[in-house]
């Protein structure tokens, strides 16, 4: 991939209809100074892992499908430490509709929490 896709997939608000490789993004906005996803809406999109995301401020999922496990809490991830290494972080993104495929998650103790019940409920 070029240097100009790198800058051009960076420097986009929206993703519409289409898959997003989120390691992918996320490293073309490191490689833009940018250490975390921040402020992109994502519309009936397939967002591809593998990836550990960290969910921080602002971010939301409308309508979404956010993976399938045989125990949903496997995709659930507690902080060990202060700082999420390695972690994709997503501040104030919006997501709609979109289907998350081996995607797993982590946040605050109350996002774990909401996220369980929420993924526990769409299981049973």
């Amino acid at each position: 991939m070029s240097e100009a896709f790198g800058r051009e997939i960076a420097a986009r608000d929206t993703f519409e209809k289409e898959g997003v490789w989120l390691p992918l993004l996320a490293m073309h906005l490191l490689n833009a100074g940018e250490p975390v996803v921040r402020g992109k809406t994502f519309t009936d999109c397939v967002i591809q892992g593998p990836a550990l995301v960290a969910v921080l401020k602002g971010t939301t999922f409308d309508g979404c499908t956010m993976g399938a496990a045989s125990d949903p809490r496997s995709m659930l991830f507690a902080p060990q430490g202060p700082h999420l290494v390695g972690a994709i972080g997503l501040e104030d993104c919006r997501f709609v509709r979109c289907r998350f495929v081996e995607v797993a998650y982590t946040g605050s103790p109350k996002f774990l929490q909401d996220m369980g019940k929420s993924l526990k409920g769409l299981a049973g």
